[in-house]
C-alpha cells in the first residue's frame, strides 16, 4: 500500500515543494552524476521536464502520471517543473522514471523527503507502476557505489547490479515496494551477489591442434605477452583453430577487468547475466570480413561498442583479413597503439576501452596455395600483389607476430596426442611469465613504450649489434624494432629469464621477416 494517499490542500505547507533525487545518466563507459529537481508551484496543472531530455525521457510524464495513479497515489493538481541536472548533458532512456515518481511523491509530502538521501534510483515505470529493467546500468552502479550511495534498481536488473562487490543494491519489482521501504513500512533486502562458478573448462583445446609446433608455440608467446598475430597459410592449415583456441591459454579474467567486460556488454544492450557463468574467460570476438566500421569501431546516435571495444580484455580475431575493407582494417590502427577509440559525435564525445589482442589469418594468394609444391597455385603476381596490397604497411607494422602456417602432411595427422599440450599446461607457463611481468613493470609487455622498453628490454651491446643488422637487413621500422624487444622480452619471460638472451633475441626476430608481404611476390 502507498505511505499516503491523502493530499495535502494547497493552503497546507506541511509537505516539502522541492524535491531532490539522485540518478546517473550513461555516456559510454561513464556514468555522470544526474541531479533530478522537482519543484511544486502554484498555477495552472502541468508537468514540463527541463534539462536537454530525449524524446523517451520528455515522454517520461505520461509514464509517470499513470503510474503513480494507478498505485493510489494523488498526483499534484498543481505546476511540477522537472529540472534533470547538468543542463547541458543530454538524457536519454526511461532510466529516471523512478526517480522523477519519487521526487513527485516527495515533493508532494507522500513519502518522506529526507529518505531520499544518499540513494540512487533507476527504473523504466509500467502505466500500473511495475519497474521495467533499463539498459547500460553496470556502469551507474559501478559509479554510484564507489561514492558509498545505496541503489534501487528494477527486479530484472538485479543480477546485473550486484555483480560488483562493494555495490549495496536494493531490487524492487513496483514503485509501491520502493516507497514502502523509504516509508520504512515493507523493508527491501538488500541484493547479495551469486557466488561465481568455478573457471569453466575450455572446450576447444590446444591439444586438439595436431603439429603445427611453430604456430602453437607463437601462439603461446602471444598470449603471455598480449601480443597481435598474423598467421598466413593457405586454406585448411588450422588458422581459425589455433586463433579459437588462444582464449584456452591466456591468464583468466580479474574481477576489475571482468566488471569493465561486463559493463562494455550492459551498454552495448548483451545479456550480462549469460557472462556470469564465463566470468574468468576472456572474450573472443570473431566478425565477419563484411563489417563495417562502425560495426568495427561502434558508433550510432547514442554511440554503442564495437567489436573492438566488445574485444576489451581478450581476443579479436580477423579471418580471412584482405576480405575486409582496407578503410574498415585501417580503423584498427590507432586503438592497436592507444587501446581505445574515441566516437565522436554532434552533441558529445564518447570513449570506449579497446585493449584488444588482435589475431588475424589470411591466405598467401587469392586461390590460397602461392607457394604450395603441387603448383597448384595459377595466380599471376599482379593477382597476388593485388591481393596483399589489400592490407596497408602501417597496419602491417603494428602487428608484433607475423607467422607461416604450413600444409600438413597426411601422416601427421594420425601422430599421437600424447605428443601434443593440453591448454592447461601452456596457461600455467603464460600465467606465470605474465605474472614475472606485472612484478616487473606493473603491465603486459605489449603495452610497454618509450622508456619502458629501455628500462625492461635492454640488451647487451654485442645483442644490440645483432637487432640493428637484422633491422637494416630486413628494412624494418622503428616501430619493428621495438615490437621485436617486446616479444624476445616475453620470451625470456617464458623462461623466467631477467635478461634477454642471443636465442630469445633471434626466436623474436624469426617472426618479422614474413612481414614483407607486398614484395614477396614480386
Amino acid at each position: 500500500m502507498p505511505v499516503s494517499n491523502r493530499y495535502p490542500s494547497e493552503e497546507c505547507d506541511c509537505y516539502m515543494s522541492l524535491a531532490i533525487v539522485h540518478s546517473r545518466a550513461r555516456v559510454g563507459l561513464h556514468a555522470p552524476p544526474v541531479t533530478v529537481e522537482v519543484h511544486l508551484s502554484p498555477g495552472l496543472p502541468g508537468l514540463s521536464i527541463v534539462g536537454l531530455p530525449e524524446a523517451a525521457v520528455r515522454e517520461s510524464k505520461d509514464r509517470v502520471r499513470s503510474a503513480l495513479i494507478n498505485a493510489h497515489f494523488e498526483f499534484p493538481a498543481r505546476r511540477i517543473t522537472i529540472n534533470l541536472a547538468p543542463a547541458d548533458l543530454p538524457k536519454d532512456g526511461g532510466r529516471y522514471d523512478l526517480a522523477i515518481a519519487l521526487g513527485i511523491l516527495a515533493a508532494s509530502g507522500q513519502i518522506p523527503a529526507e529518505t531520499l538521501q544518499g540513494k540512487e534510483f533507476y527504473g523504466e515505470l509500467a502505466l500500473s507502476g511495475a519497474l521495467r529493467p533499463v539498459m547500460g546500468l553496470l556502469p551507474a552502479v559501478l559509479a554510484g557505489s564507489r561514492e558509498g550511495r545505496a541503489l534501487f534498481v528494477p527486479r530484472e536488473n538485479a543480477i546485473e547490479a550486484s555483480l560488483p562487490s562493494q555495490a549495496e543494491v536494493f531490487a524492487a519489482g513496483h514503485l509501491l515496494e520502493v516507497c514502502g521501504h523509504l516509508a520504512g513500512g515493507q523493508v527491501l533486502s538488500p541484493c547479495v551477489r551469486q557466488p561465481f562458478p568455478a573457471l569453466p573448462v575450455h572446450h576447444l583445446d590446444l591439444q586438439d591442434v595436431k603439429a603445427q609446433h611453430q604456430a602453437k608455440r607463437a601462439l603461446e608467446i602471444a598470449a603471455a605477452g598480449g601480443h597481435s598475430l598474423l598467421m598466413v597459410g593457405p586454406p585448411g592449415t588450422g588458422k581459425t583453430m589455433l586463433a579459437s583456441r588462444l582464449p584456452s591459454i591466456l591468464p583468466p579474467l580479474s574481477e576489475d577487468e571482468a566488471l569493465e567486460v561486463a559493463a562494455l556488454r550492459s551498454v552495448s544492450g548483451q545479456d550480462v547475466t549469460g557472462f556470469i557463468h564465463q566470468w574468468q574467460v576472456r572474450p573472443f570476438r570473431n566478425p565477419h570480413h563484411t563489417a563495417s566500421g562502425v560495426a568495427l569501431v561502434g558508433g550510432g546516435s547514442q554511440p554503442k561498442p564495437g567489436e573492438i571495444s566488445l574485444a576489451h580484455g581478450g581476443v579479436l580475431f580477423l579471418d580471412e583479413l584482405p576480405e575486409f575493407d582496407r578503410k574498415v582494417l585501417e580503423v584498427l590502427r590507432e586503438p592497436l597503439e592507444s587501446g581505445e577509440i574515441m566516437i565522436s559525435r554532434a552533441a558529445q564525445q564518447v570513449c570506449f576501452p579497446a585493449r584488444f589482442q588482435l589475431v588475424a589469418a589470411m591466405n598467401p594468394c587469392p586461390c590460397g596455395y602461392a607457394g604450395d609444391p603441387s603448383g597448384r597455385c595459377h595466380c599471376t603476381p599482379e593477382q597476388i600483389n593485388r591481393y596483399r596490397m589489400k592490407l596497408s604497411g602501417p597496419l602491417l607494422d603494428r602487428i608484433d607476430m607475423h607467422i607461416t602456417v604450413p600444409a600438413l602432411a597426411p601422416g601427421a595427422l594420425r601422430s599421437e596426442t600424447a605428443r601434443n599440450e593440453s591448454s592447461q599446461s601452456v596457461q600455467q607457463r603464460v600465467v606465470a611469465a605474465r605474472a614475472q611481468q606485472v612484478s616487473r613493470q606493473q603491465k603486459a609487455n605489449c603495452v610497454l613504450q618509450g622508456r619502458d622498453i629501455e628500462t625492461h628490454c635492454a640488451l647487451s651491446a654485442e645483442h644490440y649489434q645483432v637487432l640493428e643488422r637484422a633491422v637494416q637487413k630486413l628494412n624494418l621500422s622503428v616501430r619493428a624494432y621495438h615490437r621485436i624487444l617486446r616479444v624476445a622480452r616475453t620470451i625470456a619471460d617464458l623462461e623466467q629469464s631477467d635478461v634477454i638472451n642471443l636465442p630469445h633475441l633471434t626466436e623474436a626476430l624469426s617472426y618479422r621477416p614474413s612481414f614483407n608481404l607486398h614484395t614477396s611476390a614480386r
